[in-house]
């Protein structure tokens, strides 16, 4: 079987232009939209994304001002300085980059964003307008993955979707947006039972646990398709998945790849996310 590779290049650059063009009209209106990025770690794979967070920015035409905290910065200094940047009229969104230091939860820092510039939608009220069905922010890695299936029009209602991964900023909150597409959904993690036997009855797989090569053929039944939402550093400092791809390939009928597939998505959607609550503050 041929494996069909879902990028996300064709997707993002249409969500960019209209981002572009959205944050042009705020700049001629009298201020850019402003994105504060909240930086509390050393991790490879994040700083690589945080640097492309920016270039991101600079092409749209977004202001981009970058706070790092350092990796041993304590609950008490995030909090405030997200409680600072939330009050800043200047600030159209916030963004805090994980991991966090050892000992620290985005549970116990997050809510100090205020809802309308979490643009992407990790404190609990955003989570909680996400359950209840409610508009608000939601996780922008979670929101790529249901743009990326509909793109390459890959149907989701009825269809059964193992999401492999619990976390608030993906796996959660993606089980909601799926649900809310009608699929019927199955979200894995560390401690379910024979996994591959479970993953292997979906029509799609998701991995997004975060850990290298989880996914592999085993876990796949023939046919399905498989998106992979990992973001690890490799062993020759390249960025992997959590998919094993070589051995799904030829076995799932599509394949999101990485670099390249969720990835792009999740960048142009956070920064229409930061158009959109700018133009929210301004109305």
């Amino acid at each position: 079987m041929d494996t069909v590779s879902l990028t996300g290049k064709e997707l993002a650059a249409a969500i960019n232009a209209d981002t572009k063009q959205r944050a042009a009209a705020r700049t001629e209106a009298g201020a850019a939209p402003r994105l504060a990025l909240i930086v509390a770690t050393d991790d490879p794979a994040s700083a690589w994304y945080v640097n492309s967070l920016r270039k991101a920015a600079e092409r749209l035409g977004i202001a981009c001002d970058t706070v790092d905290l350092g990796a041993d910065a304590s609950a008490d200094t995030i909090r405030a300085e997200l409680a600072a940047r939330s009050a800043d009229s200047a600030t159209d969104a916030i963004m805090l980059q994980t991991p966090l230091p050892a000992g620290i939860s985005l549970d116990d820092v997050s809510s100090a964003i205020v809802a309308t510039k979490d643009v992407d939608g990790v404190s609990p009220l955003s989570l909680g307008l996400l359950a209840s069905g409610l508009d608000g922010f939601v996780p922008a890695t979670a929101e790529a993955v249901v743009e990326l299936l509909k793109q390459h029009e890959i149907p989701l209602e009825g269809r059964h979707v193992a999401v492999v991964g619990r976390s608030n900023i993906v796996g959660k909150p993606l089980a909601q947006l799926l649900l809310a597409e009608n699929a019927t959904v199955t979200v894995c993690h560390s401690r379910t039972a024979d996994l591959p036997a479970v993953t292997s009855a979906a029509d799609i797989v998701v991995a997004a646990a975060g850990r290298i090569g989880l996914v592999t053929g085993k876990h796949v039944r023939e046919g399905a398709v498989v998106i992979d939402v990992g973001t690890n550093e490799a062993a020759d400092g390249g960025i992997v998945g959590d998919v094993d791809a070589e051995s799904v390939r030829g076995k799932a009928a599509a394949l999101s790849p990485v670099p390249g597939g969720i990835g792009p998505v999740t960048t142009a959607l956070l920064m229409r996310h930061v158009v959109v609550a700018a133009e929210n503050a301004s109305d």
